[in-house]
């Protein structure tokens, strides 16, 4: 059953958030991460961290359109896995031996450095929009997260019509752009 069409199903399941997908590659990978983490100075707290952050890279490559698989999903999750939790016993300095592969693993180097260069672009996102102010912060979120259309948003914070929104959402793109091209030239020392 778990043959090579079978895998490729399961990530395009995954691409397209298909629930069925998402708790099949759970349900065949999260035990085999789960003690990984545990016979590694690793508590299940831990494990699930990992595993929904290994499931993330996955998604995110399987999202470029550009990923192809020459593993099988298994291999891929534990070698992501792996990488993320041996950074994290770096950094918390709970550092321990080398990690004795039960599983084949696959070089995910650029993959986790990606993934991480993502979450500070997000953080850093996270803080421009907190320093935008209202009713700009309110308006791109209606926006992007809740996806309101432009008549809604109109109606919600009082614009005369969907345009007036429009122009609104433009001019508070445009300030958080500023606001987070400032934050990242002082986060990546360029003054």
């Amino acid at each position: 059953m778990n043959s090579e069409n079978n895998e490729k199903a399961l990530l395009q399941g995954l691409a397209t958030n298909d629930k069925k997908a998402v708790e099949t590659i759970y349900r065949e990978n999260y035990n085999m991460v789960q003690s990984l983490i545990i016979n590694n100075n690793g508590s299940a707290d831990d494990a699930k961290d990992i595993f929904q952050e290994a499931m993330i890279v996955l998604y995110e490559k399987v999202r470029s359109g550009t990923f192809e698989l020459n593993c099988q999903i298994k291999t891929y999750v534990y070698s992501v896995s792996k990488r993320l939790w041996l950074k994290k016993l770096q950094q918390s300095s709970r550092y321990s031996p080398p990690i004795e592969d039960q599983e084949a693993s696959v070089p995910v180097d650029d993959e986790i450095a990606e993934h991480e260069k993502r979450d500070a672009e997000f953080e850093m996102m996270d803080k421009a929009i907190s320093s935008l102010g209202e009713p700009c912060k309110s308006l791109l979120e209606a926006y992007y997260l809740q996806k309101q259309n432009m008549q809604v948003i109109a109606a919600n914070f009082g614009y005369t019509n969907a345009d007036n929104a429009k122009n609104q959402k433009y001019k508070c793109l445009m300030r958080l752009k500023k606001i987070f091209f400032a934050h990242y030239k002082n986060e990546n020392g360029d003054g």
